[in-house]
């Protein structure tokens, strides 16, 4: 008869954690795809067949101690199947309250700027951030929060296929490229990344404290940002813009 393994001898489940699993995570998620609890356990690339199923992930999330504090999960809002994805850093006061990211001040000034060239947030755009629950007082995620998090950011690129990515500040721009260089030397360039043209602009936070429409101020910088990001969607979509009636 074959001797009985010890425990140290034995395979570990892929989703063993120490500790237990909230009730509502185990009662909500369906068995076959269990979440893991803990941010040392990898959550693949391809793992979510759609945004749904990722979205009933992070509203179980417990990766790390922001899911503590939360009122609400924040995934995103805008069209699924846009082809520009706007990433913030993290929910605020608002967000957490209303479970949707950029709906405070912040993400009314975010749709007046996109409305400006004639982009809708709604229609024309996905928007998400680095983390999906906020951090207290407001404060900058840290880069154990973002790794825990930054499998859902992934995922959610890969399932709605962008061909422009808006990084918002330098939190964003550090999540997802890994650039540590501060947000006004950076901001408005054209970075290629995994087939995508990615480019950090100022955060519409920045904006609301530098109110200066001066040539050369924040918001005058944005606007010229936000102008070159249009162009770009016509271009890869094989249109030109309309000429003035004049």
């Amino acid at each position: 008869m074959a001797a009985k393994k010890r425990p140290s001898e034995l395979q570990p489940s892929l989703f063993d954690d120490p500790l237990e699993p909230p009730a509502s995570a185990t009662e909500t998620l369906p068995q076959w795809d269990q979440i893991p609890l803990s941010a040392q356990v990898p959550i693949p690339p391809g793992t979510y067949r759609d945004l749904e199923q990722l979205e009933q992930h992070c509203r179980v999330c417990q990766r790390c101690e922001l899911a503590a504090n939360r009122t609400h999960v924040v995934v995103h809002r805008g069209n699924p199947k846009a082809k520009i994805v706007i990433v913030g850093e993290g929910p605020g006061e608002n967000e957490d309250l209303q479970g949707l990211p950029f709906v405070g001040k912040s993400g009314q000034l975010l749709d007046k700027i996109l409305a400006s060239v004639g982009l809708d947030p709604e229609r024309d755009t996905y928007i998400c951030n680095v983390v999906k629950c906020r951090p207290p007082n407001n404060r900058v995620p840290t880069q154990e929060e973002m790794d825990a998090c930054r499998p859902y950011l992934l995922e959610q690129i890969r399932l709605v296929d962008p061909w422009i990515i808006l990084l918002t500040g330098a939190t964003s721009v550090r999540s997802l490229l890994g650039d540590k260089r501060g947000i006004t030397k950076i901001r408005g360039e054209w970075i290629q990344w995994q087939g995508r043209w990615c480019m950090p602009i100022f955060h519409p936070a920045y904006l609301l404290r530098n109110p200066d429409r001066a040539p050369g101020s924040p918001k005058w910088l944005m606007w010229q940002d936000i102008q070159a990001v249009k162009q770009k969607y016509l271009e890869l979509a094989g249109t030109t813009p309309p000429q003035p009636d004049f």
